[in-house]
């Protein structure tokens, strides 16, 4: 079995405790994190717009970019350490939702927790990363909350519809 833990900074404590809960012992798992182009590639450009490209040497996406790697290294090193045992570590780079989804394929889980708000059950506590995996997963998904979970009562009240009466019936 190939288990898949999305790691994201923040919630990915909640992924790798979900491996080890239902992840059986002989499984091979990966421990997923992936950087997307936002930050830095915000920083080149204002770094171009603002003050040309004469000087790359201090262009802050470059080093937005370094800090990013590190920061993934980071969230690896402390996941495999959390997990306590063998794992493989894949860091990527890109879109993050596209290349969740193509890591994913051959996986028999990929694990991956909710990123919207979680104040509430529902559909908003997807953001639209985790949405476009959970809907794009070529394999089963195991989604978990970061924290606990909020309770039934935060299910919002269903819509109000007057009665349906018969056409012959004002």
């Amino acid at each position: 079995m190939r288990v898949i833990a999305w790691l994201v900074e923040g919630t990915w404590p909640a992924c790798v405790d979900a491996v080890r809960a239902h992840a059986p012992d002989d499984a091979e798992v990966v421990l997923l994190h992936v950087t997307g182009p936002d930050v830095p590639g915000v920083a080149h450009g204002a770094f171009a717009g603002l003050l040309g490209r004469g000087h790359p040497e201090r262009d802050p996406g470059t080093r937005l970019e370094a800090l990013g790697g590190r920061s993934a290294a980071g969230i690896l090193d402390a996941a495999a350490e959390r997990l306590g045992r063998p794992c493989a570590r894949e860091e990527r780079a890109g879109r993050v939702e596209r290349e969740v989804v193509a890591a994913a394929e051959g996986a028999d889980l990929l694990v991956l927790a909710r990123d919207g708000d979680r104040s509430r059950l529902g559909p908003r506590s997807l953001g639209p990363a985790a949405r476009f995996t959970v809907d794009h997963a070529p394999c089963p998904v195991l989604l978990v909350w970061p924290e606990a979970a909020p309770g039934l009562a935060t299910i919002p009240p269903p819509p109000h519809h007057p009665p349906h009466h018969p056409p012959h019936h004002p």
